[in-house]
C-alpha cells in the first residue's frame, strides 16, 4: 500500500508540472514605460474569444504631455521660485510701500506699476520697479528679500524729450553682446554728459535709462501684464505728452519724439557684465545654501 501511495504522489506531481507548460515567461516593464491605452484594452476585450489570437503590434499615439507650447510658463516652476519678486505677496508689498511713499511725498495720481529690467551703460542688468504718475517717472531699486526700497530715482515727465524703441546693437569690436529689443528714455543732453560719467560703471549722472522685459514675464498672468514692455510704453507716452501740454516756463512746447531705431550699448570688453548678467547679480535671487 505504501508503494501505491508513492506512485500516486509522483503522478500528481507530474500532472502539476504539465499544467504550467502552457505559460511563458513575461518580462516586467520598468517604471516609466508606456502603458496600454484604454482604447487598446477595449479592443482586446471586445475580440471574439473563439478566434485564435493573432500576434499584432499595438499602435500608440504620442502622449499629449510630450508636446508643449512656447512659451510654457509652467514647464519649470522651480526656476521662477528662485526670483524673490515672484514669491507670494512680494510684488504686492512693494506696490503698497511705493503707494504709501507717493501719498506722503507728492500725492500724485499713479498710472501704473511695472517690473522691468534696466540695462545700464555698461550692459549690466538690474531689476527695477517703474511707476508712472501724472507728473513723474519713478525708477525704484527694490530689495525683494528684505522687502524695502533701496533707491528711488524721480524723473519729471516734462523733461523727457525722446523715446527710442528697437533692437540692441553693439560696437563691432564688442565681446559681450545681447539679443532682443528694448526701450531707451532720454531726459538730458548727451553732449553735456561728462567723460567720467560715460566710462564710470557706477555713475548716476547718465541722462537716459534703458529697459527690457523682466525674465519672469511668463511665470504667471500677473507678471505677464506688469513685465510687458509694450504695456509700459503705451502708458508712458501719453503721460509724457500730457505733462508737456501742462508744463510751464522753459519746458513748455518742447515736445516728445518717439523713434524706432537701434539702441546702442557702447561696451567693448564687458567682463563685468559678462559675470554679473550670467549670475543674475542684478536680481533679488535665491543663491542656494552655503555650508555642509
Amino acid at each position: 500500500m505504501g508503494h501505491v501511495c508513492t506512485d500516486n504522489l509522483k503522478v500528481e506531481e507530474m500532472s502539476t508540472i504539465r499544467s504550467f507548460e502552457g505559460f511563458h515567461p513575461v518580462s516586467l516593464k520598468q517604471e516609466g514605460d508606456d502603458q496600454p491605452s484604454e482604447t487598446d484594452q477595449l479592443s482586446m476585450e471586445e475580440k471574439d474569444p473563439g478566434e485564435d489570437p493573432e500576434p499584432r503590434q499595438i499602435s500608440r499615439q504620442p502622449s499629449v504631455t510630450e508636446s508643449t507650447l512656447y512659451p510654457n510658463p509652467y514647464h519649470r516652476p522651480f526656476v521662477s521660485r528662485k526670483y524673490f519678486a515672484t514669491r507670494p505677496g512680494a510684488i504686492e508689498t512693494a506696490m503698497e510701500d511705493l503707494k504709501g511713499h507717493i501719498a506722503e511725498t507728492s500725492g500724485e495720481k499713479i498710472q501704473g506699476f511695472w517690473l522691468l529690467t534696466e540695462i545700464d551703460h555698461w550692459n549690466n542688468e538690474k531689476e527695477r520697479i517703474l511707476l508712472v504718475t501724472d507728473k513723474t517717472l519713478l525708477i525704484c531699486k527694490y530689495d525683494f528679500i528684505m522687502l524695502s526700497c533701496v533707491q528711488l530715482q524721480r524723473i519729471p515727465l516734462s523733461s523727457i524729450y525722446r523715446i527710442c524703441l528697437g533692437k540692441f546693437v553693439f560696437p563691432g569690436m564688442s565681446l559681450d553682446k545681447r539679443q532682443g529689443e528694448g526701450l531707451r528714455i532720454y531726459w538730458g543732453s548727451l553732449e553735456q554728459q561728462s567723460l567720467f560719467s560715460r566710462w564710470n560703471p557706477w555713475s548716476t549722472e547718465v541722462p537716459y535709462a534703458t529697459f527690457t522685459e523682466h525674465p519672469m514675464k511668463y511665470s504667471n498672468e500677473k507678471f505677464l501684464e506688469i513685465c510687458e514692455l509694450s504695456g509700459f510704453t503705451s502708458k508712458l507716452v501719453p503721460a509724457i505728452q500730457n505733462a508737456h501740454k501742462n508744463s510751464t516756463g522753459s519746458e513748455r512746447g518742447k515736445g516728445l519724439m518717439v523713434l524706432t531705431e537701434p539702441i546702442l550699448i557702447e561696451t567693448y570688453m564687458g567682463l563685468m557684465s559678462f559675470i554679473g548678467n550670467r549670475n543674475k547679480l542684478g536680481y533679488s535671487l535665491a543663491r542656494g545654501s552655503i555650508g555642509f
